[in-house]
């Protein structure tokens, strides 16, 4: 992992993927974004990064879609992926974690908790 974790964030709501960015951004991560689960596999091939925050609601290709691909794959298995999704059913959060997902975090969501669920699922 480099000095600076690249976080890739995968969202259709781009007000939080600003908001996102800022965040990260000021803890100093590096960050890339995507607005749908396609470009945010394009962009795990092309930038490989430390760890990914998924939401499961995006047209075309969901966040578990991803997920199940991201964990299928040998080069893309063992990156941390956090879901963070407006989707709280018991069934959609045992389907991640169980499909691979790091931790699953519910929307409406505080920042700065997101926060320490990355730096702990980098750190471990």
């Amino acid at each position: 992992m480099s000095e600076r974790p690249l976080i890739l964030v995968c969202d259709d709501d781009q007000l939080l993927l600003e908001l996102m960015e800022f965040r990260l951004r000021a803890k100093e991560f590096g960050v890339v974004l995507a607005e749908d689960g396609r470009k945010a596999l394009d962009l795990v091939s092309a930038r490989h990064p430390d760890l990914i925050v998924l939401d499961a609601m995006m047209p075309g290709m969901d966040g578990l879609e991803v997920l199940l691909r991201l964990k299928q794959a040998e080069a893309t298995r063992d990156i941390p992926v956090i879901m963070l999704t407006a989707r709280k059913s018991e069934s959609d959060i045992v389907k991640a974690l169980e499909a691979g997902a790091a931790d699953y975090i519910i929307k409406p969501f505080m920042p700065d908790e997101l926060v320490v669920r990355i730096q702990k699922a980098l750190s471990g």
